[in-house]
């Protein structure tokens, strides 16, 4: 966030915080990116942007979160966006998330949720683009909407962004000349330099000033070539400390991202931008202790990753497997059994039933319900057969590394033990090599039954 304080005649002051909250409000690049550790006082420093023209009738602004879930979550732009615009005159209109300025100039809140979406936006003339989590926003809607940053007001068009890192987004390949390639840290000297570029077709050619630029052209609109004008994109990293604010208002913050897993730690406590989950980063078995006995009080969810091809000589699917996840009177979690096998249809429904016959009523169920038919009509089947036991089936929700992240997180502080079996070296290898691994049915069990277990609490008549 900001700064604030009481000025003498009793107004609140609004202010960057000095360091690189100041540079990005100050720069006078094109396109600028803010990036890097979460708490960096990011979006603040973006809805700070636009009160410098809000005098100008003629300007408006558009920030744009990729769904309106994300725009009105609790602590997201329209929340803060309460706490900053009111001081200046603005008057909200919720029902279309748009701010209106004393002066008739205006800041609105948008989705672009589906890459179609861009098209409504076809014809419009927007000053100022804001992207917040820019890495969540497809290279195809941010180079359209860069199609839609223009101006009639007097005003400059330019764009301004915020993000947390992320390896694999097209973000980061843009900015990759401010960040070093063998550690994925941002490089002092550079942060905030200014850099040019021309796009032709898909292809970005970079200079460090116009004039090497200056020779590429394309046909305008009269069929002549013309010179490109070149853009400048700047990139100023972010990070916890920078945001003293935010440390002094929850000094527990930085806590919670310290008991992040290893590379979302990375991600967004050290604004690492190279690093992707792989072997051994999201689970060690040297993580958890192994104990002979079950302590009192646990209470048991199985977790199941169904599959139903047999293996036979030629192919290598993935196997049924089922984990059974148990939580401590301490809050602590036990990992009790874990059962893997490759069967028939008619192989998985027997290994279910007999499991849960082992288990126990006692043990809560939960499966994996795959959408469509025949995913309803399986689910649909096991629930019969499993009369009498407790048992959920749920769509899957997030990518597979997102789901074994609360389990690799509590594995990594040391609260996950694990009953003495023989299945222990198996599952321990299984975990050991995911997201890498060919196969990934352990985890995907496992993930189920730790997540279950946190949610099982939120079941009640009207939902089951």
């Amino acid at each position: 966030m900001a700064g604030a304080e009481k000025g003498a005649a009793a107004q609140t002051i609004i202010r960057p915080q000095p360091g690189p909250q100041m540079a990005f409000l100050a720069s006078a690049a094109d396109i600028a990116i803010y990036g890097g550790s979460a708490g960096g006082g990011k979006t603040w420093a973006l809805l700070m942007e636009p009160l410098r023209h809000v005098a100008n009738p003629q300007f408006g602004a558009v920030f744009f979160r990729r769904s309106t879930v994300q725009v009105r979550n609790e602590g997201g732009l329209w929340d803060e966006s309460e706490k900053l615009y009111p001081a200046i005159g603005a008057a909200p209109k919720e029902h279309v998330l748009q701010w209106n300025f004393p002066s008739g100039s205006s800041v609105s809140f948008a989705h672009l949720e589906h890459d179609k979406t861009v098209l409504n936006w076809q014809g419009s003339q927007i000053p100022l683009i804001c992207f917040d989590e820019l890495t969540h926003f497809s290279a195809k809607q941010f180079w359209y909407m860069v199609s839609r940053n223009r101006s009639m007001s007097g005003v400059k068009p330019y764009i301004r962004a915020t993000c947390n890192p992320d390896a694999d987004s097209w973000v980061a390949e843009f900015i990759a000349w401010w960040i070093d390639q063998d550690t994925g840290l941002p490089i002092p000297s550079r942060a905030g330099v200014l850099r040019w570029f021309v796009r032709i077709g898909d292809a970005i050619i970079w200079g460090s000033s116009p004039e090497e630029l200056a020779h590429y052209t394309a046909p305008n609109e009269d069929g002549i070539d013309a010179p490109i004008p070149p853009k400048s994109v700047t990139f100023i990293p972010a990070k916890l400390s920078d945001n003293r604010a935010l440390m002094a208002a929850d000094p527990s913050y930085l806590a919670s991202l310290m008991a992040l897993p290893t590379v979302e730690r990375e991600r967004l406590l050290g604004g690492n931008w190279k690093i992707r989950p792989a072997a051994g980063l999201l689970f060690q078995r040297g993580w958890c202790r192994v104990v002979d006995a079950v302590p009192p009080g646990v209470r048991w969810m199985r977790g199941w990753d169904l599959a139903s091809t047999p293996k036979i000589e030629g192919n290598d699917p993935d196997a049924t497997a089922g984990t059974k996840i148990g939580k401590l009177p301490d809050g602590s979690f036990i990992v009790g059994h874990h059962v893997t096998d490759f069967l028939s249809p008619s192989g998985v429904e027997r290994l279910i039933k007999n499991t849960a016959d082992a288990d126990g009523i006692e043990t809560q169920i939960s499966l994996p319900q795959d959408p469509g038919q025949a995913g309803k009509s399986q689910v649909t089947n096991l629930t019969k057969m499993l009369s009498g036991f407790n048992v959920r089936a749920t769509p899957e929700s997030g990518d597979k590394i997102t789901r074994f992240s609360p389990f690799s997180a509590q594995a990594e502080a040391g609260n996950v033990t694990i009953l003495r079996a023989p299945w222990n070296n198996a599952w321990f290898a299984a975990l050991e090599g995911f997201p890498e691994a060919k196969h990934d049915d352990d985890a995907d069990s496992t993930s189920r039954a730790f997540n279950a277990l946190l949610n099982a609490s939120t079941f009640t008549l009207s939902n089951i």
